[in-house]
């Protein structure tokens, strides 16, 4: 007897789709999709069925639902490689890892420099860049090296650059506040410089693994080697660690500020979400609540419709005879 497979009914929907008048192939390749990654580690049954079905997906639907599911797959580090190989994402390298030799930059050619400005730029909704933010912020050291390497291809819209003269500012006092290991204040001018909230900025700051805090400096544009410094000085579990510094060091010299401005665009986004779900009650009770009621009676002194208004006086007749 054979396990019941992970995305039960979809055979049926699929032969749904084909009927005329009903195209439901781009919701089910969006929702197929999200349930894919909502899971770290899949079965080959799993995978097997999960291939099998976007497979007949992907040919038939709309460019920019095929753009979505792209951008999400490409940053999740367990894609299968058909599907990789189907929607043209780069599988062929791996991130470096600690110890072993970084390979040569390829030279640069007009075919490369042409495919980085073909790459598309699509603006993360709000909940996109919230799944983004929490599946980075979840995963393993290993993982979120993954997820790094794949944003560089990934058909995401990055934020903007931060001027240079604000990012000289800030690298001064970003490195000042790390050799002093004023935690607080390295956090408050992250989070003026990244226009990040406070809490969000206090999270990317003191993360264990210290990928987030790579991919702000990258953000930003430190230098390398004030950024291994500011990893030295400012969190003694990692600055004591040779292992951790050379890892993230590493990792910040093959981080490309693309990837890095990607993830710093998921963060904004993540926190547009939370801000309307913390507002999004009280703006639609309170449409509601400006509605007045009429009151019961007339104010006193009112005129009503269609009644004359008292004369003032005494009761003498203003008009003399």
């Amino acid at each position: 007897m054979t396990a019941p497979p992970m995305f039960p009914g979809f055979d049926g929907l699929l032969m749904l789709s084909r009927r005329d008048g009903v195209d439901i192939r781009p919701t089910l390749l969006r929702v197929l999709t999200d349930l894919y990654v909502q899971t770290s580690t899949h079965s080959v049954e799993e995978e097997r069925h999960f291939v099998e079905l976007t497979s007949r997906l992907i040919d038939h639907v709309d460019d920019a639902t095929r753009a979505v599911v792209r951008a999400r797959l490409s940053i999740y580090p367990r894609t299968p490689a058909a599907i990789m190989s189907k929607l043209r994402l780069d599988a062929s390298t791996t991130p470096p890892q600690a110890g072993s030799p970084a390979p040569p930059s390829p030279p640069a050619t007009a075919a490369s420099a042409t495919k980085q400005h073909t790459v598309a730029t699509l603006s993360m909704a709000p909940g996109d860049a919230a799944e983004i933010s929490e599946m980075f912020f979840g995963a393993s050291s290993k993982d979120r090296a993954l997820i790094l390497h794949n944003l560089s291809t990934a058909p995401l819209r990055p934020s903007p650059h931060i001027h240079p003269s604000r990012a000289l500012r800030a690298i001064e006092i970003l490195h000042m506040a790390a050799f002093a290991s004023d935690v607080d204040s390295f956090a408050t001018e992250l989070s003026a410089t990244l226009m990040l909230p406070a809490a969000i900025s206090e999270q990317v700051v003191k993360d264990a693994g210290g990928e987030p805090l790579v991919c702000a400096a990258k953000a930003i544009g430190i230098p390398s080697e004030i950024f291994q410094q500011i990893l030295l000085f400012l969190d003694p579990a990692i600055g004591t660690s040779v292992t951790e510094v050379y890892r993230l060091s590493r990792l910040y010299d093959a981080l490309s500020e693309r990837s890095a401005r990607i993830m710093l665009a998921a963060w904004r986004g993540a926190t547009m979400t939370e801000a309307r779900a913390k507002y999004r009650s009280t703006l639609y009770d309170d449409g509601r609540n400006r509605t007045r009621t009429a009151p019961a009676h007339g104010r006193h002194g009112a005129v009503q419709p269609g009644t004359a208004p008292a004369a003032r006086g005494t009761g003498r007749n203003p008009i003399k005879g």
